[in-house]
């Protein structure tokens, strides 16, 4: 038996991985990346297939990475996490920078950021995890925290979605919670994150909340959820 809250005693840190040039890019949130090797020291960036951004970085053999600040705004997570750059450009309005690769770079709300140059890809099914080799860097804020993604989910209540390799679909493993379990409480998801609003735990009946009240992490409207 596997239990699926093991999951989520795994670290990760929360990033804006970007790729492109000037002219065209895209960029996703990303809670898979690590360093995997000191000298000469690079980069793993796991990727899902039919994201946008993997056929940049394929391109243009190369990624950025910007470490995000504990403090980021549901507008950015939003805009990078639950949006898809075929649609808008998510760069609009933001402070962007390019580097020795002319990658995009993004430096709202970042701490860090990391320019690497593509030295390798793996197919590991649904995702690809993209090596690159550490070209430049620097520190943006040395002072704020940066965003762990198990503040993510506690504090913000933040919730991967589906093509996040740290997807968990609990089905699979056929196990109910004990709030799954507690008769009459529902739960309602929003239909443009997955942002999952239970009953159970936030005291309150969907029904009677506002009818201005809004999605704590893509700002949708209450309209746009629906019960499951």
């Amino acid at each position: 038996m596997i239990n699926p809250d093991l999951f989520s005693k795994i670290s990760y840190g929360l990033y804006v991985v970007c790729s492109g040039n000037r002219f065209q890019g895209n960029g996703f949130v990303a809670n898979t990346v690590f360093q995997v090797t000191s000298k000469p020291p690079r980069f793993a960036v796991c990727c899902n297939k039919d994201n946008y951004t993997s056929d940049f970085i394929k391109q243009y053999k190369a990624f950025s990475v910007s470490v995000l600040s504990r403090d980021v705004s549901s507008d950015l997570i939003n805009r990078f996490g639950y949006k898809s750059g075929r649609d808008i450009d998510k760069f609009s309005g933001l402070e962007v920078m390019y580097g020795e690769t002319e990658v995009p770079i993004l430096k709202n709300e970042s701490l860090a950021y990391f320019e690497c140059a593509l030295i390798d890809a793996f197919d590991v099914g649904t995702h690809l995890i993209f090596i690159g080799e550490l070209l430049n860097g620097d520190v943006l804020d040395a002072e704020s925290e940066p965003l762990t993604y198990d503040y993510y989910r506690k504090v913000k209540k933040g919730v991967a979605p589906k093509n996040a390799p740290t997807y968990v679909d609990r089905s699979l493993f056929g196990e109910k919670t004990e709030s799954d379990q507690m008769i009459g409480l529902k739960k309602y998801e929003c239909k443009a994150c997955g942002y999952v609003y239970n009953e159970a735990d936030e005291k309150i009946p969907f029904v009677d909340l506002p009818d201005d009240w809004e999605c704590p992490i893509c700002g949708a409207k209450k309209s746009e959820f629906e019960e499951i």
